[in-house]
């Protein structure tokens, strides 16, 4: 097995602190806890109380030879608002406070770096006061508050909206991924779907009749977008999927390029064109995610560990039926 690591990371809501890190290539698990208080395993009741010093915080499981963790810290701090020392957006006190927690001298130099970095890059106008401490304690939260974008999805989406840190995040960062340096390393097609928005051919293309098991991801950004277990045979000659592994990294858009109006899907990080979702009932949710091929990259069962995307693999050990349309 590879010599696994562990992040540690508050930045606010727990909710909003797993998705981000789910997505990379190389984070084996996200667990939503408890850290930095005085009170052994705490409820979340108790810490919302704000009586036990605990952080809301996500402990992440890495591969350091996937992922570095100068890469875990670059996400981290497009998550926050380092300068808000009494809680994050609409969360107010401790249990929201933003801490870096390190596991070791070499994690505590690197957090050190990259605050001092963010300070000097004049993007905030105010001081960087995230804190930095030594890792202690990590107490899972309880069940409901884990993966809660994947099992509440609206809700999830309405919170990150209401809360404040969808908009503070577009303001001060302002991007969807690094796209320019995957650029060269696309084909002509890649390129004039991903990025110029065209159609490729139906029928003649790579996934449409995929009989592999295993996950697609984003061509530009590597985030996780579908799984086999959802695409199914629609008859329209492009991979059909009935739903996203995870619907928080798709964003939606109306499109009147054509006489009717359709919905696009694009990719959150990458902001990639993928394709258009249409209302379908031989779709099991009624849902027809119509994709490029040229947009996705396949990544079958056996390959998923050592491409870094080892915890979908458990998706198939419990194997579902695909329904033909």
């Amino acid at each position: 097995m590879p010599a696994y690591k562990q992040a540690t990371f508050a930045g606010g809501c727990f909710w909003c602190m797993v998705a981000p890190f789910e997505s990379i290539p190389g984070v084996v698990k996200v667990v939503a806890g408890y850290t930095g208080g005085h009170k052994k395993d705490p409820s979340y009741r108790e810490v919302a109380s704000k009586t036990t010093g605990h952080y809301e915080a996500v402990q992440i499981t890495y591969d350091p030879g996937r992922v570095a963790y100068d890469r875990l810290l670059e996400v981290f701090w497009r998550q926050i608002d380092p300068t808000d020392p009494g809680g994050q957006f609409s969360d107010r006190g401790d249990p929201y406070r933003t801490a870096i927690f390190y596991h070791d001298r070499e994690q505590r130099e690197k957090a050190e770096a990259s605050k001092e970095a963010l300070a000097a890059s004049g993007r905030f106008d105010r001081p960087i006061v995230t804190a930095i401490l030594p890792a202690g304690d990590f107490y899972p939260a309880e069940e409901y508050h884990q993966a809660f974008y994947r099992k509440n999805p609206e809700q999830y989406r309405r919170y990150r909206q209401g809360s404040g840190r969808e908009a503070f995040i577009q303001k001060h960062w302002g991007e969807k991924g690094d796209r320019a340096r995957c650029f060269k390393e696309l084909t002509p097609l890649q390129y004039a779907v991903t990025q110029l928005n065209a159609t490729e051919p139906p029928f003649a293309n790579e996934y449409w009749n995929n009989r592999r098991e295993g996950i697609y991801v984003d061509i530009v950004s590597g985030e996780p977008l579908f799984s086999t277990l959802s695409q199914y045979d629609s008859g329209h000659g492009w991979p059909s999927f009935s739903e996203p592994l995870h619907p928080e990294n798709l964003v939606e858009k109306p499109d009147l390029s054509l006489a009717a109006p359709r919905t696009e899907v694009r990719s959150l990080r990458g902001d990639s064109h993928l394709g258009h979702v249409f209302q379908d009932e031989a779709a099991p949710t009624g849902r027809r995610y119509c994709i490029n091929s040229a947009a996705l990259r396949f990544i079958p069962v056996e390959d998923l560990e050592k491409e870094g995307y080892g915890r979908y693999r458990e998706l198939f050990q419990e194997k579902r039926p695909k329904k033909e349309g």
